[in-house]
């Protein structure tokens, strides 16, 4: 099966429904009074994890994602429908960014998380909301607010609590293969490995998953080789075993070395993933300069804790993994980001704490920024006067009016809302 791990995606949440204006038209009744209905929901699209997938191949073609408008108000006070939500499943470990900003939209680390990515506009209000005492016809009716449209990035980063690093060829998959039921292909030259390999590891009563993640070369930090794509994989592990080739690979490398480039590489990527916690397996053992180079890396690096073995044969094996079972029970999961408020809302402040804020931008031109505001404006049909001039009243209730004029607003200056200009008249 092809591994996907990052797609680029648009997304378009549906639209709200609008609400209409209609009237009460009975044969006994024919001064019914106001009955247009409410505009249904557009619908949202919602990013869930399905354990069932481990790759973003479903996606890779898919380059628009859309969610149904809102059905429109009807007649007799009657909802317009609203539409269900679109279900993105992906894997679990999937990261939603924002293609424009880079901002973390959903870090999906949980088996049964979902997150709303792309939110669905509500629907507008029918006319019989604005029945008064002073006007018990209302023709006016508010429009659905439009559904939040943007570009993603979708990136798959594997939740695995162990990650083997090493260069090509030096036992990693091997070793997966033996301690778990994964199955990676083996063979006797570099770069066997081109995408990450899962496998669960039972140890007594306890397991972890264990990563074998394609093979480190010099300047992997900086994507040669298969660089950032090998290393964004080990940015959630909780602890890296790093696997060294203690006779040198048969190509006259020096394991020491290895061990200090992988090791470089690890702290030149973003997140310090060389402070990440960090035991050593030495393999291939069985070869004849290995305990030579074992004994030169002991003398080097006193403090390093280092399991020798022999993976083909099993050899070794049962102490680096009683020590990984330790280490996890110490070892807390690995925060990747620092926990978002997905629904926190951002308000614009005025002195008492007004939703919204007013901005001089010179030469007699103003511009006002608010979340209600905004959705007053999508909601407002300005080829309506009735809307029109329910729109006005509701700026003068918030007072927009009174600090423009604070501010140095002067009349037949220019206020803009969004990309709608207004001339100032003071009254």
């Amino acid at each position: 099966m092809q591994f996907i791990d990052k797609v680029n995606l648009h997304l378009k949440a549906g639209n709200g429904g609008n609400g209409i204006v209609a009237f009460k038209r009975d044969k006994y009744n024919p001064l019914g009074g106001p009955s247009g209905g409410d505009g249904g929901h557009g619908g949202s699209i919602v990013f869930a994890v399905d354990t069932n997938k481990s790759t973003l191949l479903e996606l890779r073609y898919t380059r628009v994602i859309r969610a149904l408008d809102g059905e429109n108000g009807k007649t007799n006070n009657m909802y317009g429908e609203s539409r269900d939500d679109v279900i993105v499943k992906v894997p679990l470990g999937t990261i939603v960014r924002d293609a424009q900003s880079g901002e973390v939209l959903c870090d999906l680390n949980e088996k049964d998380a979902s997150e709303v990515v792309c939110r669905g506009g509500k629907g507008g209000a029918g006319n019989r909301h604005f029945a008064t005492s002073r006007n018990s016809a209302p023709e006016y009716a508010k429009l659905g607010e439009a559904g939040e449209e943007r570009d993603v990035i979708v990136e798959l980063k594997l939740l695995a609590d162990v990650g083997l690093v090493g260069f090509p060829s030096v036992g990693k998959s091997t070793l997966l293969s033996v301690v778990s039921n994964a199955r990676p292909e083996i063979a006797d030259y570099p770069f066997t490995t081109l995408t990450p390999q899962l496998g669960m590891v039972k140890v007594d009563d306890t397991s972890f998953v264990m990563a074998d993640l394609p093979g480190l070369i010099e300047g992997a930090s900086e994507g040669k080789g298969l660089g950032h794509e090998f290393l964004k994989h080990i940015e959630r592990c909780r602890l890296i075993v790093h696997v060294l080739d203690m006779a040198g690979g048969g190509e006259g490398r020096d394991p020491l070395s290895d061990y200090e480039i992988i090791n470089n590489e690890l702290k030149q990527y973003p997140g310090n993933l060389g402070d990440r916690p960090q035991i050593v397996l030495a393999n291939k053992m069985d070869e004849d300069i290995a305990e030579e180079n074992l004994a030169r890396f002991k003398e080097k690096y006193p403090d390093v804790e280092i399991f020798p073995c022999i993976t083909i044969i099993h050899e070794g094996l049962q102490p680096v993994l009683y020590r990984i079972k330790d280490l996890l029970k110490e070892l807390p999961p690995f925060p990747l980001y620092d926990k978002f408020k997905k629904d926190e809302k951002i308000v614009y402040t005025y002195e008492k704490e007004e939703e919204f804020k007013v901005f001089n931008e010179g030469n007699g031109m103003w511009r006002v920024e608010g979340e209600k505001i905004d959705r007053l404006f999508a909601q407002t049909d300005f080829h309506d006067d009735d809307s029109v001039l329910h729109f006005s009243r509701a700026l003068s209730r918030m007072k927009v009016d009174e600090i423009l004029k604070e501010r140095g607003c002067k009349n037949g200056d220019r206020v803009y809302i969004r990309d709608y200009g207004f001339d100032f008249i003071d009254e």
